[in-house]
């Protein structure tokens, strides 16, 4: 792995997933309304106002989500009134929920004021706390001292 590592100045960060995924994903907003997602919230005036943002903001942000593929517009009407929009995660975008809870977790621990976080996720059901971890596929949890970095096949040198 040292060799490996030690050559990276010869890769090529085009096909890097984390500046890919940073493409999609890596602004405040997004995340912001990713996590009002997760929470269940539907509804383009219930975004904008839990995110703290802007109508055309939060619209430019959703419209944004839907096109990458993490959120669902759905078409609703309320009696009486006008046909509406809300929106759901996908199934590609339920996949970030590990991230969600790693970057709540992170800022729990680091970020979070002296009273302590402002949301505690658990599981519905036993209750307990949920967390991200790192586990290999064989069921081992694994300490960032452990990891091992190597090619993939996607990795393009210069």
């Amino acid at each position: 792995m040292t060799d490996f590592l030690a050559q990276r100045d010869s890769w090529s960060t085009a096909n890097c997933s984390i500046a890919r995924a940073l493409e999609v994903v890596g602004n405040r907003t997004t995340l912001l309304l990713l996590r009002e997602a997760s929470f269940g919230t539907r509804r383009f005036d219930d975004f904008a106002r839990r995110v703290g943002v802007s109508e055309p903001v939060a619209a430019a942000r959703l419209k944004q989500l839907v096109a990458d593929g993490l959120l669902d517009r759905r078409p609703y009407r309320e009696p009486g009134q006008r046909t509406r929009d809300e929106y759901v995660l996908t199934a590609k975008g339920r996949d970030l929920l590990p991230v969600l809870v790693a970057l709540r977790q992170w800022g729990d621990a680091y970020a979070a004021d002296e009273v302590g976080p402002s949301v505690l996720v658990t599981h519905h059901n036993c209750g307990a706390d949920v967390h991200a971890r790192l586990r290999c596929d064989a069921g081992h949890d694994v300490p960032a001292d452990e990891l091992a970095v190597l090619p993939g096949p996607g990795l393009r040198t210069s």
